[in-house]
């Protein structure tokens, strides 16, 4: 049985504390997640592996998105074989419109065994009606053109030149 604290990237603490099975797929997770915070799950959803920062890793989809053969997808991956340990991290996003962003950790891992899972043993806080905006912040790259990034007067030669005599 594993104790999972899910935790909703918010300004306020909105916080769930859930039991559930060790043998269970992550598309299970991910719909015990979403009741658990008050939506449907029909959405569209991902898990990312993380380290201990919470720095986003390797996507986890909801299906298989691979055109040809078999991809990573919730269904295929079990809970005990994707967190094996205890401190063991996933970030989860429902909702590709509003990118509901949530952090995972195992809290504990026991051989106790109950009849009654998936359970949620906490609440804390309120979900907001609207998911908080998103800043995504993207490193400035050196594109090559200089530092002014204006490539028009690297190509004023070509403003003379006629297209027409082609």
């Amino acid at each position: 049985m594993y104790k999972i604290r899910i935790i909703l990237d918010t300004k306020k603490d909105v916080i769930r504390t859930i039991l559930v099975d060790d043998q269970l797929n992550l598309e299970v997770l991910h719909l015990t997640i979403a009741k658990s915070f008050g939506f449907g799950g029909q959405e569209m959803a991902s898990f990312y592996n993380t380290d201990d920062e919470w720095n986003q890793g390797e996507e986890i989809p909801l299906f298989n998105m691979e055109e040809v053969g078999e991809g990573i997808s919730m269904q295929k991956c079990i809970l005990n074989k994707t967190l094996p340990k205890e401190n063991n991290k996933l970030i989860y996003v429902y909702d590709f419109l509003n990118l509901w962003t949530f952090y995972l950790e195992v809290i504990e891992i026991s051989e106790e065994i109950k009849e009654d899972l998936p359970q949620i043993i906490l609440t804390v806080g309120e979900v907001p009606s609207e998911a908080p905006e998103k800043e995504f912040v993207i490193e400035k790259l050196d594109d090559g053109f200089g530092d002014d990034g204006n490539i028009d007067n690297e190509f004023d030669d070509f403003d003379d030149f006629d297209y027409n005599e082609y």
